[in-house]
């Protein structure tokens, strides 16, 4: 089993790169873990309580429980990964099977301020993105996902988003195995990263 960390900041285009390398391997032999996936579950909060929760802080995560499942499936066990709504801020009653694959992508912003999860990694990934981008994405997708009106989205980035991505998420950087600029734009990037993977799995095209 081979298990790979892609992190970076909020917007940075990290779906965009996980999605790419998924689809250049065999779907049977990848599996996901999104961290967004093992937020705490503070659905019996106030909407203004709710309002409050920092989301890019590590203590907002539930690595105990990340860690775990990481465990269990390199023990080659299934796993029932959460689900978690940020409009709600609680996680769902549903939640999704997963079974051990060659590949694991554990993907988030926080994924490298663990260092226990670190451990069990075997190779690190950083997306690494401007942030006069990384707003605009992170702007776009509150207003269509998150039901978050633009005022507030923008305080959010200022208040939570941005001095986060600062404290906690720029210095795992120096971490990483690789770096991978500009997200999912990055081609040849994404492109050394996959061949990397077949080559450890011995995955010809």
């Amino acid at each position: 089993m081979y298990i790979i960390g892609i992190a970076g900041g909020s917007g940075s285009g990290k779906t965009s790169v996980v999605k790419q390398v998924v689809q250049a391997l065999p779907s049977e032999r990848v599996r996901v873990i999104s961290q967004d996936s093992y937020y705490c579950d503070n659905g019996h909060l106030t909407q203004e309580e709710r309002e409050q929760i920092n989301f890019d802080h590590p203590s907002s995560i539930e690595f105990s429980l990340l860690v775990e499942h990481i465990k269990q499936l390199k023990d080659n066990k299934p796993i029932e990964m959460p689900t978690y709504s940020y409009i709600t801020c609680a996680r769902g009653k549903e939640t999704i099977h997963v079974e051990p694959g060659e590949v694991i992508i554990v993907e988030g912003i926080l994924i490298f301020t663990c260092p226990e999860l670190c451990e069990l990694l075997d190779l690190k990934v950083f997306v690494d993105t401007e942030a006069d981008d990384r707003i605009i994405r992170i702007i776009q997708r509150d207003v269509n996902e998150r039901g978050r009106g633009l005022d507030k989205s923008i305080r959010h980035y200022e208040t939570y988003v941005k001095p986060m991505h600062e404290m906690f998420i720029e210095p795992t950087k120096r971490l990483a195995d690789i770096i991978i600029p500009v997200g999912g734009h990055n081609l040849k990037g994404i492109d050394i990263l996959t061949s990397k993977i077949k080559q450890t799995l011995n995955i010809t095209d």
